[in-house]
């Protein structure tokens, strides 16, 4: 699972429709995930942008990596945001 969105990094390149993948999930205590969120120009090519994120997590819920996407799906930054 991955979200599509335009992106752009501190160095001001910007990508239309960048790929957004979900890593390094660490669960921080029995209520709490973070995790890095990479874009990538393309699938395959070295990220160019990373972001650090956390969120509630419940244990009895999805994968901590579900619960993830659908915390960054609930943020204005990532309005609009497709599944790809």
């Amino acid at each position: 699972m991955a979200l599509k969105k335009t992106a752009s990094n501190a160095q001001g390149f910007t990508a239309v429709d960048a790929y957004h993948r979900v890593e390094n999930v660490i669960l921080v205590g029995k209520d709490r995930i973070a995790f890095n969120v990479r874009a990538y120009k393309e699938q395959g090519l070295p990220f160019f942008a990373d972001e650090n994120y956390n969120c509630a997590y419940e244990l009895n819920g999805a994968n901590p990596i579900a619960q993830a996407y659908a915390h960054l799906k609930s943020l204005s930054e990532f309005s609009g945001a497709v599944d790809c």
